[in-house]
Protein backbone atom coordinates (compact mmCIF):
# COMPACT_ATOMS: atom_id res chain seq x y z
CA UNK A 1 0.00 0.00 0.00
CA UNK A 2 0.80 3.23 -0.70
CA UNK A 3 0.92 5.44 2.58
CA UNK A 4 0.45 8.93 2.03
CA UNK A 5 2.53 11.94 2.76
CA UNK A 6 2.37 12.94 6.55
CA UNK A 7 2.68 16.70 5.55
CA UNK A 8 -0.82 16.15 3.11
CA UNK A 9 -2.41 13.83 5.45
CA UNK A 10 -5.09 16.53 7.16
CA UNK A 11 -6.38 17.38 3.98
CA UNK A 12 -7.57 14.20 2.95
CA UNK A 13 -10.72 12.05 4.31
CA UNK A 14 -9.76 9.52 6.62
CA UNK A 15 -12.16 7.30 5.03
CA UNK A 16 -10.79 5.64 1.99
CA UNK A 17 -12.09 6.94 -1.07
CA UNK A 18 -11.43 3.28 -2.90
CA UNK A 19 -13.95 0.84 -0.70
CA UNK A 20 -17.03 2.86 -1.58
CA UNK A 21 -19.98 1.51 -3.13
CA UNK A 22 -20.93 1.11 -6.99
CA UNK A 23 -22.18 4.13 -7.98
CA UNK A 24 -22.45 5.81 -11.53
CA UNK A 25 -19.74 9.21 -12.02
CA UNK A 26 -20.52 11.80 -15.13
CA UNK A 27 -17.59 14.03 -14.46
CA UNK A 28 -14.08 14.19 -16.09
CA UNK A 29 -11.01 16.32 -16.29
CA UNK A 30 -9.43 18.83 -13.45
CA UNK A 31 -11.25 19.55 -10.08
CA UNK A 32 -14.24 21.64 -9.96
CA UNK A 33 -15.53 24.39 -7.91
CA UNK A 34 -17.40 23.16 -4.81
CA UNK A 35 -20.74 24.35 -6.23
CA UNK A 36 -20.21 22.83 -9.51
CA UNK A 37 -18.67 19.94 -8.31
CA UNK A 38 -22.44 19.52 -6.28
CA UNK A 39 -24.30 20.13 -9.80
CA UNK A 40 -22.43 17.03 -11.23
CA UNK A 41 -23.02 14.22 -8.91
CA UNK A 42 -26.42 15.63 -8.63
CA UNK A 43 -27.31 14.56 -12.13
CA UNK A 44 -29.66 12.05 -12.66
CA UNK A 45 -28.38 8.72 -13.91
CA UNK A 46 -29.32 7.54 -17.71
CA UNK A 47 -29.34 10.59 -19.06
CA UNK A 48 -28.85 10.42 -22.93
CA UNK A 49 -25.45 9.69 -24.69
CA UNK A 50 -23.82 13.31 -26.17
CA UNK A 51 -24.33 12.48 -30.03
CA UNK A 52 -20.05 13.35 -30.14
CA UNK A 53 -19.33 9.95 -28.00
CA UNK A 54 -21.01 8.00 -30.95
CA UNK A 55 -19.06 7.74 -33.99
CA UNK A 56 -21.31 5.79 -36.96
CA UNK A 57 -19.58 6.82 -39.90
CA UNK A 58 -20.16 3.86 -42.43
CA UNK A 59 -16.28 2.30 -42.60
CA UNK A 60 -17.69 -0.45 -44.33
CA UNK A 61 -16.48 -1.30 -48.14
CA UNK A 62 -18.57 -2.24 -50.56
CA UNK A 63 -18.51 -6.04 -51.97
CA UNK A 64 -16.10 -5.43 -54.71
CA UNK A 65 -13.65 -2.99 -52.74
CA UNK A 66 -14.26 -6.12 -49.93
CA UNK A 67 -13.35 -8.87 -52.27
CA UNK A 68 -10.10 -7.55 -53.63
CA UNK A 69 -8.87 -6.49 -49.95
CA UNK A 70 -9.33 -10.09 -48.95
CA UNK A 71 -7.56 -10.99 -52.20
CA UNK A 72 -4.94 -8.68 -51.41
CA UNK A 73 -4.71 -10.66 -47.67
CA UNK A 74 -4.25 -13.80 -49.10
CA UNK A 75 -7.65 -14.80 -47.90
CA UNK A 76 -9.44 -17.32 -50.10
CA UNK A 77 -13.34 -17.08 -49.61
CA UNK A 78 -15.96 -18.23 -51.37
CA UNK A 79 -19.00 -15.86 -53.04
CA UNK A 80 -21.14 -16.86 -50.72
CA UNK A 81 -19.40 -16.17 -47.78
CA UNK A 82 -18.21 -13.15 -48.87
CA UNK A 83 -21.78 -11.99 -49.56
CA UNK A 84 -22.40 -13.18 -46.03
CA UNK A 85 -19.52 -11.30 -44.59
CA UNK A 86 -20.58 -7.99 -46.18
CA UNK A 87 -24.07 -8.49 -44.63
CA UNK A 88 -23.01 -8.78 -41.62
CA UNK A 89 -21.12 -6.52 -41.78
CA UNK A 90 -24.21 -3.60 -42.99
CA UNK A 91 -26.13 -5.09 -40.33
CA UNK A 92 -23.05 -4.58 -37.20
CA UNK A 93 -24.40 -8.42 -36.45
CA UNK A 94 -21.98 -10.53 -34.75
CA UNK A 95 -20.99 -13.60 -36.04
CA UNK A 96 -19.88 -17.18 -34.73
CA UNK A 97 -17.96 -19.26 -36.41
CA UNK A 98 -17.62 -23.00 -35.24
CA UNK A 99 -15.93 -25.88 -36.65
CA UNK A 100 -12.89 -27.86 -35.90
CA UNK A 101 -9.82 -26.50 -34.52
CA UNK A 102 -6.89 -25.47 -37.47
CA UNK A 103 -10.01 -24.80 -40.09
CA UNK A 104 -8.78 -21.26 -40.65
CA UNK A 105 -11.81 -19.23 -38.27
CA UNK A 106 -9.36 -16.54 -36.49
CA UNK A 107 -7.50 -16.10 -40.22
CA UNK A 108 -11.33 -14.32 -41.02
CA UNK A 109 -10.96 -12.39 -38.06
CA UNK A 110 -7.45 -11.08 -39.57
CA UNK A 111 -8.40 -10.56 -43.34
CA UNK A 112 -11.25 -8.21 -42.15
CA UNK A 113 -9.35 -5.86 -40.18
CA UNK A 114 -7.12 -5.30 -43.25
CA UNK A 115 -9.42 -5.10 -45.21
CA UNK A 116 -11.13 -2.71 -43.03
CA UNK A 117 -8.05 -0.89 -42.09
CA UNK A 118 -8.31 -1.16 -38.92
CA UNK A 119 -7.45 -2.67 -35.52
CA UNK A 120 -7.84 -6.28 -34.90
CA UNK A 121 -8.72 -6.44 -30.85
CA UNK A 122 -8.34 -10.02 -29.61
CA UNK A 123 -9.48 -11.77 -26.34
CA UNK A 124 -8.16 -14.98 -26.41
CA UNK A 125 -10.87 -17.21 -23.88
CA UNK A 126 -9.62 -19.85 -21.31
CA UNK A 127 -11.23 -21.77 -18.62
CA UNK A 128 -11.93 -19.31 -15.92
CA UNK A 129 -11.68 -16.36 -17.66
CA UNK A 130 -13.36 -13.56 -15.44
CA UNK A 131 -14.77 -10.31 -16.33
CA UNK A 132 -11.77 -7.89 -15.32
CA UNK A 133 -9.72 -10.05 -18.00
CA UNK A 134 -12.18 -8.63 -20.62
CA UNK A 135 -13.58 -5.82 -19.79
CA UNK A 136 -10.67 -4.13 -17.64
CA UNK A 137 -10.25 -3.24 -13.87
CA UNK A 138 -9.21 0.06 -11.93
CA UNK A 139 -5.86 0.59 -11.24
CA UNK A 140 -5.37 1.21 -7.57
CA UNK A 141 -1.65 1.99 -7.15
CA UNK A 142 -2.66 4.55 -9.35
CA UNK A 143 -5.33 6.01 -7.63
CA UNK A 144 -3.15 5.96 -4.60
CA UNK A 145 -0.59 7.92 -6.54
CA UNK A 146 -3.00 10.13 -7.51
CA UNK A 147 -4.19 11.00 -3.75
CA UNK A 148 -0.63 11.22 -2.76
CA UNK A 149 0.23 13.68 -5.45
CA UNK A 150 -2.94 16.08 -6.06
CA UNK A 151 -3.61 16.22 -2.38
CA UNK A 152 -3.26 19.94 -2.38
CA UNK A 153 -5.93 20.20 -5.26
CA UNK A 154 -8.53 17.89 -4.16
CA UNK A 155 -9.44 19.42 -1.10
CA UNK A 156 -11.76 17.71 1.39
CA UNK A 157 -14.96 17.16 -0.40
CA UNK A 158 -15.44 13.42 -0.51
CA UNK A 159 -18.13 13.32 -2.77
CA UNK A 160 -16.14 14.80 -5.66
CA UNK A 161 -12.59 12.64 -4.43
CA UNK A 162 -14.39 9.84 -5.00
CA UNK A 163 -16.12 10.59 -7.94
CA UNK A 164 -12.24 11.30 -9.57
CA UNK A 165 -10.89 8.01 -8.72
CA UNK A 166 -13.55 6.34 -10.41
CA UNK A 167 -13.21 7.44 -13.74
CA UNK A 168 -12.08 5.83 -16.88
CA UNK A 169 -8.41 7.88 -16.39
CA UNK A 170 -7.73 5.17 -13.78
CA UNK A 171 -9.22 2.08 -15.58
CA UNK A 172 -6.84 -0.62 -17.36
CA UNK A 173 -8.57 -1.07 -20.49
CA UNK A 174 -9.70 -4.90 -21.44
CA UNK A 175 -9.93 -6.09 -25.37
CA UNK A 176 -13.83 -5.71 -25.02
CA UNK A 177 -13.83 -1.85 -23.31
CA UNK A 178 -10.51 -0.96 -25.93
CA UNK A 179 -12.93 -2.42 -28.89
CA UNK A 180 -16.18 -0.15 -27.67
CA UNK A 181 -13.85 3.12 -27.46
CA UNK A 182 -12.29 3.03 -30.18
CA UNK A 183 -12.19 5.81 -32.55
CA UNK A 184 -12.18 6.88 -35.07
CA UNK A 185 -13.76 4.42 -36.89
CA UNK A 186 -14.94 0.73 -35.60
CA UNK A 187 -12.65 -2.03 -34.99
CA UNK A 188 -12.86 -5.85 -35.35
CA UNK A 189 -13.31 -7.62 -31.62
CA UNK A 190 -12.14 -11.23 -32.35
CA UNK A 191 -13.54 -13.79 -29.37
CA UNK A 192 -11.36 -16.50 -30.21
CA UNK A 193 -12.30 -20.12 -28.28
CA UNK A 194 -15.30 -18.38 -26.75
CA UNK A 195 -16.73 -22.29 -26.06
CA UNK A 196 -14.04 -22.73 -23.55
CA UNK A 197 -15.60 -19.43 -21.04
CA UNK A 198 -18.43 -20.64 -18.32
CA UNK A 199 -22.41 -19.76 -18.29
CA UNK A 200 -21.55 -16.20 -16.17
CA UNK A 201 -19.52 -15.23 -19.17
CA UNK A 202 -21.63 -15.93 -21.58
CA UNK A 203 -24.18 -13.70 -19.90
CA UNK A 204 -21.80 -10.38 -19.66
CA UNK A 205 -21.36 -10.79 -23.50
CA UNK A 206 -25.22 -10.66 -23.89
CA UNK A 207 -25.04 -7.12 -22.47
CA UNK A 208 -22.44 -6.53 -25.28
CA UNK A 209 -23.66 -8.18 -28.16
CA UNK A 210 -27.13 -6.69 -27.66
CA UNK A 211 -27.02 -3.12 -26.20
CA UNK A 212 -23.04 -2.19 -26.87
CA UNK A 213 -21.91 -1.30 -23.63
CA UNK A 214 -21.20 -2.23 -20.11
CA UNK A 215 -22.01 -2.16 -16.82
CA UNK A 216 -19.31 -2.02 -14.36
CA UNK A 217 -19.82 -1.72 -10.77
CA UNK A 218 -18.06 2.32 -9.42
CA UNK A 219 -18.33 3.70 -12.89
CA UNK A 220 -21.72 2.81 -13.80
CA UNK A 221 -23.37 1.95 -17.66
CA UNK A 222 -20.05 2.63 -20.40
CA UNK A 223 -21.77 3.09 -23.60
CA UNK A 224 -19.84 2.38 -27.13
CA UNK A 225 -18.25 5.00 -29.44
CA UNK A 226 -17.66 2.78 -32.15
CA UNK A 227 -19.76 -0.45 -33.02
CA UNK A 228 -16.56 -3.24 -33.52
CA UNK A 229 -17.26 -6.37 -35.97
CA UNK A 230 -17.25 -9.21 -33.54
CA UNK A 231 -16.70 -12.42 -34.43
CA UNK A 232 -16.54 -15.39 -31.76
CA UNK A 233 -14.92 -18.89 -32.53
CA UNK A 234 -15.73 -22.26 -31.12
CA UNK A 235 -14.52 -25.54 -31.59
CA UNK A 236 -17.09 -26.90 -30.34
CA UNK A 237 -16.17 -28.00 -26.81
CA UNK A 238 -18.85 -26.78 -24.76
CA UNK A 239 -21.88 -25.73 -26.62
CA UNK A 240 -22.82 -22.09 -27.00
CA UNK A 241 -26.01 -21.06 -24.96
CA UNK A 242 -28.92 -20.53 -27.16
CA UNK A 243 -29.00 -16.70 -26.16
CA UNK A 244 -25.87 -15.79 -27.40
CA UNK A 245 -26.62 -17.55 -30.44
CA UNK A 246 -29.77 -15.85 -31.08
CA UNK A 247 -27.38 -12.33 -31.20
CA UNK A 248 -25.24 -13.80 -33.95
CA UNK A 249 -25.10 -15.15 -37.25
CA UNK A 250 -23.55 -18.68 -37.72
CA UNK A 251 -20.89 -19.36 -39.70
CA UNK A 252 -20.09 -22.62 -40.35
CA UNK A 253 -16.18 -23.84 -40.83
CA UNK A 254 -14.42 -27.13 -42.27
CA UNK A 255 -11.11 -28.14 -43.51
CA UNK A 256 -11.07 -26.99 -47.25
CA UNK A 257 -11.52 -29.11 -50.04
CA UNK A 258 -8.33 -30.67 -51.78
CA UNK A 259 -8.65 -28.18 -54.65
CA UNK A 260 -9.52 -25.17 -52.41
CA UNK A 261 -6.23 -25.88 -50.20
CA UNK A 262 -4.06 -26.28 -53.49
CA UNK A 263 -5.59 -22.61 -54.34
CA UNK A 264 -4.65 -21.40 -50.55
CA UNK A 265 -0.90 -22.90 -50.80
CA UNK A 266 -0.74 -21.33 -54.50
CA UNK A 267 -1.58 -18.04 -53.08
CA UNK A 268 0.70 -18.62 -49.81
CA UNK A 269 3.59 -20.37 -50.69
CA UNK A 270 6.99 -20.05 -51.43
CA UNK A 271 7.56 -22.51 -53.79
CA UNK A 272 6.36 -22.16 -57.47
CA UNK A 273 5.45 -25.62 -58.45
CA UNK A 274 1.99 -26.57 -58.56
CA UNK A 275 2.69 -30.25 -58.96
CA UNK A 276 4.20 -30.02 -55.48
CA UNK A 277 1.26 -27.79 -53.93
CA UNK A 278 -1.31 -29.97 -55.13
CA UNK A 279 0.17 -33.07 -53.91
CA UNK A 280 0.25 -31.16 -50.26
CA UNK A 281 -3.47 -30.53 -50.40
CA UNK A 282 -3.87 -34.19 -51.31
CA UNK A 283 -1.53 -35.23 -48.39
CA UNK A 284 -3.80 -33.04 -46.11
CA UNK A 285 -6.70 -34.38 -46.97
CA UNK A 286 -5.48 -37.80 -46.54
CA UNK A 287 -4.42 -37.18 -43.39
CA UNK A 288 -7.21 -35.85 -42.04
CA UNK A 289 -9.22 -38.92 -43.51
CA UNK A 290 -6.90 -41.16 -41.93
CA UNK A 291 -8.93 -40.44 -38.37
CA UNK A 292 -5.37 -38.91 -36.67
CA UNK A 293 -6.07 -37.96 -33.01
CA UNK A 294 -4.51 -34.49 -34.25
CA UNK A 295 -5.08 -33.88 -37.54
CA UNK A 296 -3.32 -31.23 -39.45
CA UNK A 297 -4.07 -27.66 -39.70
CA UNK A 298 -3.96 -25.11 -42.50
CA UNK A 299 -1.41 -23.28 -40.99
CA UNK A 300 0.70 -26.91 -40.37
CA UNK A 301 -0.12 -27.52 -43.73
CA UNK A 302 1.18 -23.87 -45.09
CA UNK A 303 4.74 -25.31 -42.67
CA UNK A 304 4.95 -28.31 -44.22
CA UNK A 305 5.41 -26.31 -47.89
CA UNK A 306 7.98 -24.05 -46.41
CA UNK A 307 9.78 -27.29 -44.68
CA UNK A 308 9.97 -29.24 -48.38
CA UNK A 309 10.89 -25.50 -49.87
CA UNK A 310 13.95 -25.51 -47.71
CA UNK A 311 15.10 -29.12 -48.67
CA UNK A 312 14.82 -27.91 -51.89
CA UNK A 313 12.23 -30.88 -52.68
CA UNK A 314 9.47 -30.69 -55.48
CA UNK A 315 7.58 -33.69 -55.23
CA UNK A 316 6.34 -35.92 -52.37
CA UNK A 317 7.80 -39.38 -52.14
CA UNK A 318 7.06 -42.21 -49.20
CA UNK A 319 11.29 -42.13 -47.90
CA UNK A 320 10.53 -38.45 -46.75
CA UNK A 321 8.23 -40.07 -43.87
CA UNK A 322 11.06 -39.45 -41.34
CA UNK A 323 11.78 -36.20 -42.08
CA UNK A 324 7.86 -35.41 -42.09
CA UNK A 325 6.86 -36.66 -39.09
CA UNK A 326 7.74 -33.83 -36.61
CA UNK A 327 5.53 -31.50 -38.57
CA UNK A 328 2.90 -34.15 -39.37
CA UNK A 329 2.53 -35.90 -36.24
CA UNK A 330 1.74 -33.97 -33.05
CA UNK A 331 1.03 -37.20 -30.65
CA UNK A 332 2.08 -40.29 -29.73
CA UNK A 333 -0.49 -42.74 -31.45
CA UNK A 334 -0.49 -40.41 -34.46
CA UNK A 335 3.55 -41.09 -34.50
CA UNK A 336 2.78 -44.36 -34.47
CA UNK A 337 0.25 -44.85 -37.21
CA UNK A 338 2.28 -42.87 -39.40
CA UNK A 339 5.58 -45.22 -38.71
CA UNK A 340 3.42 -48.85 -39.51
CA UNK A 341 4.26 -50.79 -42.79
CA UNK A 342 3.31 -48.70 -45.80
CA UNK A 343 1.25 -46.54 -43.72
CA UNK A 344 3.07 -43.18 -44.90
CA UNK A 345 3.18 -44.75 -48.28
CA UNK A 346 -0.36 -45.11 -49.13
CA UNK A 347 -1.04 -41.75 -47.81
CA UNK A 348 1.64 -39.84 -50.51
CA UNK A 349 -0.10 -42.47 -52.87
CA UNK A 350 -3.96 -40.98 -51.97
CA UNK A 351 -1.70 -37.71 -52.32
CA UNK A 352 -0.61 -37.74 -55.78
CA UNK A 353 -3.96 -39.52 -56.96
CA UNK A 354 -5.57 -36.35 -55.76
CA UNK A 355 -3.43 -33.58 -57.47
CA UNK A 356 -3.54 -35.93 -60.63
CA UNK A 357 -7.34 -35.30 -60.69
CA UNK A 358 -7.12 -31.96 -60.34
CA UNK A 359 -4.71 -31.57 -63.02
CA UNK A 360 -7.51 -33.82 -64.92
CA UNK A 361 -10.46 -31.11 -64.21
CA UNK A 362 -7.84 -28.32 -64.93
CA UNK A 363 -7.63 -29.98 -68.81
CA UNK A 364 -11.10 -30.23 -69.15
CA UNK A 365 -11.71 -26.99 -67.98
CA UNK A 366 -9.33 -25.42 -70.17
CA UNK A 367 -10.69 -27.63 -73.17
CA UNK A 368 -14.07 -26.10 -72.33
Amino acid sequence: MVRIARTNAHRLPTKDPLDVPPFRTYGLGLPLPPKQRRRVFRRKPNLPVESWLRVQANVFPSIDELRQKFQVAKYIVDEATLSQVYITGELRKPVLIEGPPGCGKTELAKALAFALDTVLERLQCYPGIDEEKAIGKFDTALQRLFLETQADQLGTDWEFIRGRLHTMDFFVQGPIMRALQHTPKPCVLLIDEVDKVDEEFESMLLEVLSDWQLSIPRLGTVPHKTIPFVILTSNEVRRIGDPLRRRCAYFRAEFPTVGREAEILKTRSRTGSATLQRQIAGLSYALRAYRMEKPPSIAEILELEQVLHIMGINELDAGMRDLLLPFLAKTKEDRKRLTLQDGFASLVLNAKSHASRINAAEVVEAGT
